[in-house]
């Protein structure tokens, strides 16, 4: 499975177990799910059969608005190709999620792992102030190897492109490069330097905070 942008860009971020959350954000038009602090595996298949038309799971149907995100397709096509096509990402940042996660991966309907590293190390004891722990390091290649182990795809969050590079190069599939804050905060801060006639030498890379600082 390729997980094309605009599908990831389009899912929408569900509380945990919440089957009218995750029934709502579908009906509405999301191409699929991201389900935050999973605890147990009986929750990630909560989160699947909430996602799941019959007999797969146990999603009501009926919504007119989510067949316009698929081309205006009818209601019967939509319901005939929603339980392949719709993506569901389970976030492994919990210790007892980390512990289950080779169950978790294997539960049929789970399409992808996402690392929230900066949970997943506050919650392993193990939280991110500069370099990770090895702890962590090993934490995160275990969720790699169990979701591909699997034939499912694995994500993680990162904080600049050189992180992002460097687990690409390690076979994540689904990697962020960085977030709005951070993004917007340095556009705005490199141009006023050009402005001011300042060189600005890039940043050198490195693990930093959630907000990039």
């Amino acid at each position: 499975m390729i997980f094309e942008y605009y599908r990831i860009a389009r899912c929408f971020n569900i509380l945990r177990e919440r089957a009218d959350n995750i029934a709502g954000a579908l009906d509405a038009g999301a191409h699929g799910i991201v389900v935050p602090l999973i605890y147990t595996v009986d929750d990630a298949k909560r989160c699947v059969a909430s996602a799941k038309f019959p007999p797969e799971g146990q999603r009501g149907f009926g919504s007119p608005f989510s067949p316009h995100a698929f081309n205006g397709e009818a209601l019967t096509e939509y319901l005939q190709s929603a339980n392949s096509s719709l993506v569901t990402i389970i976030q492994i940042e919990t210790k007892s999620a980390l512990e289950s996660v080779k169950e978790i991966a294997a539960i049929p309907g789970v399409d992808c792992l996402l690392i929230g590293p900066f949970d997943l190390g506050n919650n392993i004891g193990r939280p991110v102030l500069g370099e990770m722990h090895q702890e962590l390091k090993d934490a995160i290649e275990k969720i790699k190897e169990a979701a591909h182990a699997e034939g499912k795809k694995v994500g993680i969050y990162c904080t600049d492109g050189q992180q992002a590079q460097s687990y690409a190069e390690r076979g994540f599939d689904f990697i962020s490069v960085c977030t709005d804050f951070p993004a917007i905060t340095a556009a705005f801060s490199g141009a006023l330097k050009t402005a001011k006639g300042e060189a600005s030498e890039p940043e050198k890379g490195g693990v930093k905070g959630y907000d990039g600082r």
